[in-house]
């Protein structure tokens, strides 16, 4: 499949560029591989704690390192590295990420779970950037970023569901961490059809009203909502279990909140032109603040159900 040139002088709906529907999507899949733990933490992270191999404060540096590690590794490869042989790079990124994920089944100590878990996210952060970095040279980023939102969500229901009702039962964390290993692997047949090299973005685009109120305000609010959903995500099974929630209905739970999340990002998708984004982050910031109170006052299994799907 031909690359997009660089220097294209864009098409349509792209700045630069012009890529075909299957290498955007094809992009959209491996970052959406690279975020697969972000839905998955509750049910793997959760089985790691349940099985005794972390205490609660070692699941959440566990947590941590791996989402101080996405940011860093987006960062480089979206910063740092250029915008060529993007192929290869998915394909590197992607078996660092196997092997990482091989190496978190297998680490016997959770200093060793730490170590796994930042290299693994170093990776993430890296595929997550192939796809955010072609999604900025569209016109209609926001519309392509909930085609990526839903892309990825979805794939994180069906694994949630996987993992929680067959695999962990089964085989554990440390199977969890195998399927997610395979699906790495198995993507490498899409990492040879992203763009192999993504046009440059002239000189102005690339910091044109970064360091302004409104940008710095919009990067905030991803910020906090970052923080919430993994001081809350990560820890949702040993919550269940504090309240009498056994781990195979967190996964139940945590599949079924997934599933909503993708409605939210086809509504989202849908009208993104006619929603108020400050009305939307300030509704958002309230159910975040109700569910996060939900969870702490003690619920019952149904009022769990809620808070965790809100």
């Amino acid at each position: 499949m031909a690359s997009t040139d660089i220097g294209h002088a864009g098409s349509g709906d792209w700045l630069v560029g012009n890529p075909t529907g299957w290498q955007l999507a094809s992009a959209l899949w491996i970052g959406s591989v690279g975020l697969l733990i972000l839905g998955l933490q509750p049910v793997l992270l959760g089985a790691l704690y349940t099985e005794g191999h972390v205490s609660g404060d070692e699941l959440a540096l566990v947590a941590t390192a791996e989402m101080i590690a996405i940011a860093i590794g987006s960062a480089v490869v979206a910063m740092l590295l250029s915008a060529h042989n993007m192929r290869w790079k998915s394909a590197v990124l992607l078996l660092l990420l196997a092997l990482a994920n091989v190496w978190t089944a297998y680490a016997a100590s959770a200093n060793m779970l730490i170590a796994a878990r930042a290299l693994a996210g170093l990776a993430e952060g890296g595929l997550v950037a192939i796809a955010t970095e072609l999604i900025a040279r569209s016109r209609r980023a926001e519309r392509i970023g909930g085609y990526f939102v839903t892309m990825q969500t979805l794939a994180q229901c069906a694994l949630a569901l996987l993992l929680a009702l067959y695999v962990i039962p089964a085989a554990g964390s440390a199977g969890g961490f195998i399927v997610l290993a395979v699906v790495c692997v198995v993507s490498l047949a899409v990492a040879f059809t992203v763009p192999g090299d993504y046009a440059d973005l002239p000189k102005e685009e690339n910091l044109a009203n970064v360091l302004t109120v409104p940008s710095m305000t919009a990067l905030l609010s991803v910020f906090c909502y970052f923080m919430f959903f993994g001081a809350v995500w990560a820890f949702l099974e040993p919550l269940g279990a504090q309240y009498g929630i056994d781990g195979r209905t967190v996964g139940l739970i945590v599949s079924a909140s997934l599933a909503v999340q993708v409605l939210g990002a086809m509504t989202a998708t849908a009208f993104e032109a006619r929603i108020d984004y400050r009305l939307a982050i300030a509704a958002i910031g309230v159910v975040a603040l109700v569910s996060s109170l939900v969870l702490a006052s003690s619920p019952g299994l149904t009022t769990f159900w809620v808070a965790a799907l809100a």
